[in-house]
């Protein structure tokens, strides 16, 4: 069965996962991360791409990053290729190292794009790895307070503010904030709960009440329940939630 195309981001921007095959480690020790920042800054030069948050887990890396002049999937071929042949000359090993197909979704509204920038930064806490996000060396989060070193910070801290130390603030309190956050994740087949997934439509949508996606023109309706719909909502909760028909959502 030949796999369905990728949805294509009106803003460019994404919310990338790339994984290591069979769920493997990517990274074992201090200066493969430092390898792959490195190796993301090289590609950044000759693809054109901005990345406005990353976080390195062991076994996956997740990434706010909007489209350059290549397109992801060729971005993502090129860092592979550098860091895999890299990983595999330290490591004495062979063959490939990342899933071969990365999984994304769209980040169409500035909402959104906060969400995704706060869960990226808190995925190690709430992994429990760290009790503050700050606490963690391989993400972006240190970018935005100290130094940047990959990071196009700039954007996202002037949704906060036009004043750099005042946006830096309210950055730093966003990140604090407790939430029920939920973004791209490999596990889709989790089950959501009514608030939940009513908070996500809410996020994704920009609307203050799901019911309002009812009254969407059809296309931006039908792009907005595939969303939802790919993300692991059902379409029975879609119904509820949105007003939209199941035979309608059913066909989307």
């Amino acid at each position: 069965m030949p796999r369905k195309p990728r949805e294509k981001s009106g803003t460019g921007i994404y919310h990338v996962i790339l994984r290591g095959i069979n769920k493997q480690r990517i990274f074992e020790d201090d200066q493969d991360y430092e390898k792959l920042l490195e190796t993301l800054k090289d590609c950044k030069e000759k693809s054109g791409y901005e990345i406005y948050a990353y976080c390195f887990m062991s076994n996956h890396i997740h990434l706010l990053i909007k489209e350059g002049e290549e397109d992801l999937g060729t971005v993502f071929r090129r860092v592979g290729a550098t860091y895999v042949y890299w990983y595999n000359w330290k490591y004495n090993r062979r063959g490939h190292l990342f899933q071969d197909r990365y999984k994304s979704e769209t980040v169409e509204t500035e909402r959104y794009f906060l969400t995704v920038l706060r869960y990226i930064h808190q995925n190690p806490l709430k992994a429990g790895m760290v009790k503050k996000a700050a606490e963690y060396p391989w993400s972006s989060y240190g970018e935005y307070i100290k130094k940047p070193k990959i990071c196009d910070t700039e954007f996202a801290l002037s949704l906060f503010s036009k004043d750099r130390e005042e946006a830096i603030k309210l950055f730093k309190k966003f990140n604090l904030e407790e939430n029920r956050d939920q973004c791209l994740e490999y596990d889709q087949n989790m089950r959501w709960k009514d608030p939940e997934a009513a908070e996500f439509i809410k996020r994704i949508s920009g609307v203050q009440s799901p019911l309002e996606i009812q009254h969407f023109e059809k296309e931006k309706r039908n792009q907005i329940i595939k969303k939802l719909k790919n993300n692991g909502i059902s379409i029975r909760q879609l119904e509820r939630l949105t007003g939209v028909s199941f035979g309608v959502i059913r066909r989307i």
